[in-house]
């Protein structure tokens, strides 16, 4: 795997206020709608935005800062905050991270409350060799590049930048020397990140045989048929994604692909099912079928990003395939960073206590997360006996009690 994300900490992004987040090779967020789990995934999207088209789009592209800062209280916030904390660069480690924070500021323009202007800063902090390492400071319209040496500093430069665009879309360009190196590898990390949640009814589509598309499955599955059929070709890869389909859908015997209309140049996913005589074709599966493939083919891709988040992972499942879906997160989490949200108590029931952390929030609209920490989780149970997890925190013994209309 690339690398690790080690912590999130954000302030005043929707309904996060103050929310700092440990994080491991798979971290499931647990808590009922409405709490600010997509709000999480949310920053690591903007983040992978950000890089793709610069600061400015990534921030109109959502409605601009006053959409993007907190939503509670009377008036936006005067500031947004992003910091990160992993191990991604060379010398990199949990007791000398990667750091990279961003600040953007928001100041209200005399005599129009509702003009605003928009200044960012940004810090890159990581390790360049044994006792040394470097710090890169934006501001303004100024990149200001420090050595750290035994806790002196020593200037090393200072070169111009757009006043709003983002050091991690410009600053790669940087010599060897001065860290370019370093943030380009923060910069790939970043703008690989995969918010990742299946769009049913363009999965369903056929795809052309030979697509271009077809290496690396979209953010929505758009491309599960190109997708599957990429990953075909791996016999052993393939074998096992379809033995993990069988035992959530009995009735499945094989997924295969057919020409559509005669089309030699387009194929449809179609499924064998036990006492049909015809396939079904996945426009005519059901819902859940179409979303439990896309998962299965985001969980078996061989070269998935640096960090991939699940929205709901839940939604459409049978809770018999919760505890396979659950094994193959684990499998997963070797090759990619998971951070995945769900409000199932049958999916919490799989998990160990080191692997969930409880969301929750309180009356000014903030996010609480976590709700618990991992010791005050690890009290719990160890106070409850052998009670599902699943039913520790629906009963509320995790959380704040909960009713069927909130999840």
């Amino acid at each position: 795997m690339p690398g690790l994300l080690l912590e999130l900490r954000i302030e005043n992004f929707r309904s996060l206020r103050d929310v700092t987040l440990p994080l491991g090779p798979l971290t499931v967020l647990v808590g009922p709608n409405g709490v600010g789990k997509s709000n999480v995934l949310g920053v690591f999207d903007f983040l992978a935005a950000m890089i793709r088209t610069d600061l400015q789009p990534a921030l109109d592209e959502r409605g601009g800062f006053d959409e993007v800062g907190f939503w509670g209280g009377d008036r936006p916030p005067t500031s947004m905050k992003i910091h990160l904390k992993a191990v991604w660069t060379t010398y990199a480690s949990t007791n000398a991270p990667d750091e990279y924070t961003l600040t953007i500021r928001r100041r209200s323009l005399p005599h129009n409350r509702d003009a605003y202007a928009l200044s960012r800063e940004e810090s890159f902090a990581f390790k360049r060799t044994r006792g040394r390492g470097r710090r890169i400071k934006i501001s303004g319209g100024e990149a200001r590049v420090v050595e750290d040496r035994a806790g002196h500093e020593r200037d090393r430069g200072s070169f111009g930048i757009q006043r709003l665009s983002s050091g991690l879309s410009t600053l790669p360009r940087l010599g060897r020397s001065d860290g370019g190196e370093e943030v380009a590898r923060v910069a790939e990390r970043l703008s690989s990140f995969r918010v990742f949640d299946v769009d049913v009814a363009a999965a369903r589509q056929p795809t052309r045989a030979r697509s271009t598309l077809a290496g690396r499955l979209d953010a929505r599955a758009e491309n599960l048929a190109a997708f599957l059929v990429h990953l075909s070709a791996d016999e052993d890869r393939w074998d096992l994604l379809t033995q993990d389909a069988r035992r959530v859908l009995p009735q499945l015997e094989a997924i295969e692909f057919e020409q559509v209309g005669g089309y030699a140049d387009r194929l449809a996913v179609v499924l064998h099912e036990k006492g049909l005589r015809r396939t079904t074709p996945l426009a005519d599966a059901s819902f859940g079928t179409v979303r439990l493939l896309g998962l299965l083919a985001m969980l078996y891709d061989p070269e998935p990003p640096a960090l991939t988040c699940v929205e709901e992972i839940d939604h459409g499942l049978h809770p018999q395939a919760l505890e396979l879906i659950v094994e193959r997160l684990r499998e997963a989490s070797k090759r990619t960073q998971l951070i995945v949200a769900t409000h199932s108590p049958a999916l919490v029931d799989r998990l160990e206590p080191s692997e969930f952390i409880v969301c929750d929030r309180d009356d000014s609209g903030a996010s609480i997360i976590p709700a618990l920490s991992a010791e005050e989780i690890e009290e719990i149970v160890a106070e409850t006996g052998d009670r599902p997890l699943g039913e520790l925190w629906f009963s509320g013994d995790l959380g704040g009690d909960l009713t069927e209309d909130e999840l």
